[in-house]
């Protein structure tokens, strides 16, 4: 695993025992973000130093550093293949990033205010991203151009992720609210409601049939995406931050804002007995 800190530094950590394998060092400002290539060699991180950077994971060594940006970026994702990267920056744009040459591609311009996070469809191609303009926006990354404006939330986006068969987004925002979009139209299918505060993460099962979010209320979500319902709700002591779904589609990590780490399972649902 590798984790992004606001101390300028990355660890990466061998999960069987628990040790810190590296430290990567070189950014000058909080690492807010860092995505890891499919095939496991490589990770991108980005950083309020205006900077990404790829690392070489096998000697925790810096390859390159992405210039371009003019504010902090807050969000990378890696396209599968694992030969580009999109980040999202402070400064209201997209960044499509080649990883073997370390130069920019395309800038991409549409939200009138920062970009908080971004997610790759599952064939590369397309891209969502969440603004604190209140909306998403639908990415060709091969053109660079945008392709729809999902509009419906009241506050600003914070989070989105897509589900694997690339059909659909959720996305979470500080109005309280999910919304589950329909990406071959850009319309919205659904909203999810039963926050009570900011919702400030998603994600996807496998599966693609649930989703979970982590809010400011203290609580992560489970949501049935088919029926817009929520199926089950965890309670944590402090604020809900960040969280991930195993590969395995039953076990959930989350981090609250108090230092501790949850270790969930998904049981007692209808696939597979969890």
């Amino acid at each position: 695993a590798v984790s992004a800190s606001w101390d300028n530094t990355l660890k990466l950590w061998d999960l069987a025992t628990g040790s810190e394998r590296a430290t990567l060092t070189g950014h000058s400002d909080a690492v807010y973000a860092v995505a890891i290539t499919p095939d496991g060699k490589q990770a991108v991180s980005a950083s309020w130093d205006n900077t990404l950077k790829l690392w070489d994971l096998a000697t925790g060594s810096e390859r390159a550093t992405l210039t371009g940006h003019s504010d902090r970026v807050y969000a990378v994702a890696i396209t599968p293949d694992g030969k580009q990267a999109v980040s999202a920056s402070r400064d209201n744009t997209l960044k499509l990033w080649d990883l073997a040459t370390g130069s920019e591609l395309a800038t991409l311009t549409g939200h009138s205010k920062w970009v908080n996070a971004v997610a790759i469809t599952p064939d590369g191609k397309q891209a969502v991203s969440a603004s604190w303009d209140n909306t998403l926006k639908l990415w060709d990354l091969a053109t660079g151009s945008e392709l729809a404006t999902l509009t419906g939330h009241s506050d600003l986006v914070y989070a989105v992720a897509i589900t694997p068969d690339g059909k659909q987004a959720v996305s979470a925002s500080y109005d309280n609210t999910l919304k589950l979009w329909d990406l071959a139209t850009g319309s919205e299918r659904a909203t999810l409601t039963g926050h009570c505060a900011s919702v400030y993460a998603v994600a996807i099962t496998p599966d693609g049939k649930q989703a979970v979010s982590a809010s400011l209320d203290n609580t992560l979500k489970l949501w049935d995406l088919a029926k817009g319902e929520v199926v089950a709700s965890f309670g944590g002591e402090g604020q809900l931050l960040g969280y991930a779904i195993a590969p395995d589609g039953v076990t959930v990590v989350a981090g609250e804002e108090s230092g501790r780490v949850h270790f969930l399972r998904l049981e007692g649902l209808e696939k597979g007995g969890r």
